[in-house]
């Protein structure tokens, strides 16, 4: 089943439940992968990787939103932000943890032979695309240089 297709289930879901904030959530999400494939040079139904790189932009959006928020003392619309980011996590690839990002790193530099800090670039490169979704790009960049570093 396509992401479009899971959320319009759950669109269906929230609006039997007569969850607003979900139902505002899924709808953004909805017109985001509209937009995504009727965009120039797009063709029908996006990839898989396409939809996670969209859900992950989507739930940076909202973590940055909440924080500014907070910084402003509006925690009302922090945690609307909050919420729509939870709603949107659902259907983003399970996180890995320290340890397994950690280890994922380390065959990563493995396999590209890198062995100093300038080859972090490099290694950032595969790690990217091997961990897109998986992890933050933060997250990720942070592991590589302490591990570049040792």
């Amino acid at each position: 089943m396509s992401l479009k297709a899971k959320i319009q289930e759950e669109m269906k879901v929230a609006m039997k439940a007569k969850d607003k904030t979900t139902l505002t959530a899924l709808k953004s999400i909805k017109a985001k992968i509209q937009l995504a494939e009727t965009a120039d040079g797009n063709q029908g139904e996006l990839s898989e990787e396409e939809e996670v790189k969209l859900l992950t932009k989507e739930a940076k959006q909202r973590k940055d939103a909440a924080v500014v928020y907070q910084d402003a003392g509006r925690e009302e619309l922090a945690a609307t932000e909050l919420a729509e980011l939870a709603v949107i996590e659902r259907f983003l690839p399970k996180q890995l943890t320290e340890e397994e990002l950690n280890a994922a790193i380390a065959e990563i530099i493995a396999s590209v032979g890198a062995s100093s800090p300038k080859d972090m670039g490099k290694v950032m490169g595969v790690a990217s695309k091997q961990l897109a979704g998986k992890a933050d790009g933060k997250a990720v960049a942070n592991a590589v240089k302490a591990a570049l570093n040792q």
